[in-house]
Formats: structure tokens, sequence, C-alpha cells
């Protein structure tokens, strides 16, 4: 196939409700409406520093809700655990919810109790 044809591939913001609500509760931060995120988008590159990756753990869906995980890596090796929680309205995004852990070592007292994870979500391929 030669060739890619995007005018059938909708935006981001096609795919987002009119009535969108986006939360980052560690933050306190809200943007209501999907034109607000659209802007909000816009203005992204000139005012923060990117992500360069973003990999997805698994992804769980039921019923208009949509529970996603991942990794997404910044430069610097920075990585941060995501959660995104979003639930569908008129099969469109409605509202979207996002956390973001840092990782941190677990104590050694409790390695009686656990077994450690291997992460095979691509964390390596953000840590320089």
């Amino acid at each position: 196939m030669s060739g890619t044809n995007n005018e059938h591939v909708p935006s981001s913001n096609d795919l987002r409700h009119e009535d969108y609500v986006m939360e980052m509760p560690q933050s306190g931060e809200r943007i209501r409406g999907r034109d607000r995120m659209r802007e909000f988008q816009e203005s992204y590159s000139s005012n923060a520093i990117p992500p360069v990756g973003l990999s997805v753990r698994r992804v769980l869906v039921k019923d208009g809700l949509w529970i996603v995980e991942g990794n997404i890596g910044y430069d610097g090796g920075l990585v941060f655990d995501v959660v995104q929680i979003l639930e569908l309205r008129d099969g469109k995004m409605w509202r979207d919810r996002w956390y973001f852990a840092e990782p941190f070592e677990a104590p050694e007292w409790r390695a009686r109790w656990f077994e450690r994870v291997v992460d095979t979500c691509g964390r390596e391929d953000f840590i320089e």
C-alpha cells in the first residue's frame, strides 16, 4: 500500500464528547469542554516539555468504561506509571481522569511476602 489517506481518520478532538471533562486529581486541575482541551493541546508544545513516549501495559473495557495502564517517559530518564480512567457517552470520551506515580524501591522488610514484578511495559525504553 503506497501512502496513507488520513481524511477518514478522526482527530482526537472528534473523539471527545462536547461535554468532555479531563481531570488530573494529583495537581488539582480540570479542563471542561472539548474545545478547551484542543486549545490546551495546541499550546502544550510551546509551554511544556512533551513526553518522549507512552507505553501501554493493559487496557480494561466494560460498558463504556476504559481503564488504561502504562508508562509515560520524559527527557532525562524520568518515567512515571500512568493510569487513565475514561468514561464514554454516545460513543465518545466524556470523562477522562489521569493519575501519575513515580516508581520507588520497595522496602526490604516486605520481600518475605512479595515477589518482584518485572515491568514488561517498556520502561527501559525511556531510561537513558
